[in-house]
């Protein structure tokens, strides 16, 4: 047989194109870019997703992002104030930064809601958090974050990639950089937001660092991998067949060009990432889960069932090697500009079991020594009101939880003034966070470098921001 024309060979492409299509091998590039990352024909330096070793033995193999975007009050939820309860009503001795219109009164505004002090740590927690406070003795609080900004998304950079500005690398991908991953069959990086929620991608973007450690989206309702089936359904015995009249298509085509082995190629890759992308389904099909476990997160509950969906799809993740899972809260905010004392009696019970849950259930697998969960927002809020039922945006105190990874369990490290509004014990900058969790993943956060645009880039921004590891949070100070 002759070599086809002009017009057959494009014919013979199209057929390619439209069986790839129409077979449900459009799906997407977690897979596949993990497969030729590993071959080494996406990452820039050629290092792929293959396991690395760090700069030194970590105490911790990966990390779970519990992210509450919009700002949780932490004089609400963790960082009681006598101070503030006696004074309600009156004028904080200062002017503070505001964001919004309706808090110029300058009026201090007591939390509704009652403390107690949890664990044998005697850690204090709202009476809205019972089942994060039932955890106490395994959590690392600090109560003197602060940010560099007092907007959502620039505070929210910060919090991930060091700085305010758009286009960094955030935790993920440079974790996923430096460290690949332990699983051939899944990302490295993995991001679980609300069905119902809009994703900001630039929250898991990879910034100038190769595209292979950006986040992959992996859905928490549905299908957990995007793409992987076809749009139409179709009877059974019809997919094997479009798949078997496509192979005899490749054959006819290597036999008619023997020399030509990258098409070949390529389409085996799309079809082993196809069977990898088969086994991540398999892996997140949470029916697999005893009874037990499903209950322990609350997934029988119509409050919780979508927070501790993620969060189950996280420890399953992070169990199969995957390196950074990072978790958005509900589609419903933190943002309590009004009506905090309702919005907050709503937000916290569809988050406070499942995360409980997740550090109860990573530690009772034995995982948790080798995962770091974090629970934070971006900021707190401020102790005057806003427009008499709310709170704005505080940039300069806020709270973060760490468990696992090593880090120092039943400690309350810092602290806010008397109202809860600025950090002034022990203060913790957000390159300083990112430092001591780089250094629990045995990266040193100054050597951890990508070069661009001529400048050896670090996530910390080393030495300009004055970024530290904080050995005063480690179970293990003597190490750093």
């Amino acid at each position: 047989m002759s070599p086809p024309s002009q017009a057959g060979e494009h014919a013979l492409r199209r057929t390619r194109r439209e069986f790839l299509w129409q077979s449900g091998l459009g799906f997407g590039t977690a897979a596949l870019a993990q497969l030729l990352g590993t071959e080494g024909l996406l990452a820039a330096d050629g290092a792929g997703l293959h396991p690395r070793p760090g700069h030194f033995a970590g105490r911790a193999r990966s990390v779970i992002l519990l992210l509450q975007g919009g700002g949780p009050s932490h004089v609400d939820l963790f960082d009681p104030k006598p101070e503030l309860q006696k004074r309600d009503g009156q004028k904080h001795p200062r002017p503070l930064e505001v964001l919004q219109p309706g808090s110029d009164m300058n009026r201090l505004m007591a939390s509704p809601f009652k403390f107690r002090r949890h664990g044998h740590c005697g850690m204090d927690f709202s009476e809205l958090l019972p089942h994060l406070g039932g955890v106490a003795d395994d959590l690392c609080m600090v109560r003197s974050a602060f940010s560099d900004n007092n907007n959502h998304p620039q505070a929210t950079r910060c919090l991930l990639s060091g700085k305010i500005f758009p286009g960094r690398p955030t935790l993920g991908a440079w974790v996923s950089y430096a460290l690949g991953t332990e699983s051939q069959e899944l990302p490295a990086f993995v991001v679980l937001r609300d069905p119902e929620g809009q994703g900001v991608v630039s929250y898991w973007d990879n910034g100038w660092l190769p595209a292979l450690y950006r986040g992959t989206e992996i859905q928490s309702r549905g299908a957990a991998v995007l793409n992987l089936h076809p749009r139409t359904p179709v009877p059974a015995g019809v997919r094997r067949n479009t798949l078997d009249a496509l192979a005899a298509l490749n054959e006819e085509r290597r036999r008619l060009y023997p020399r030509e082995s990258d098409l070949e190629a390529r389409i085996r890759n799309y079809e082993l990432a196809a069977r990898m992308q088969v086994g991540a389904e398999k892996l997140l099909d949470l029916s697999r889960e005893p009874a037990a476990v499903r209950k322990l997160y609350g997934l029988d509950d119509r409050t919780t069932a979508e927070f501790g969906t993620r969060c189950l799809m996280a420890r399953r993740l992070v169990e199969a090697g995957v390196r950074f899972v990072q978790v958005l809260n509900p589609a419903a905010s933190w943002d309590h500009h009004s009506q905090i004392k309702e919005g907050l009696a709503q937000m916290c019970p569809k988050v406070d079991r499942p995360s409980a849950a997740l550090i109860r259930d990573l530690k009772q697998r034995g995982l948790l020594e080798s995962t770091i969960v974090i629970w934070t927002g971006e900021f707190g809020r401020l102790p005057i009101t806003q427009g008499g039922t709310g709170r704005d945006h505080n940039r300069h105190g806020f709270t973060v939880l760490l468990a696992g990874g090593g880090f120092k369990a039943g400690y309350t490290h810092g602290a806010t003034d008397e109202f809860g509004y600025q950090a002034v014990d022990k203060p913790v900058s957000c390159p300083s966070l990112l430092a001591t969790l780089l250094h629990q993943l045995g990266l040193d956060h100054k050597r951890l470098a990508y070069r661009h645009h001529g400048r050896e880039e670090t996530l910390t921004d080393a030495p300009v921001s004055g970024a530290r590891v904080l050995a005063e949070l480690l179970a293990n100070p003597s190490k750093v």
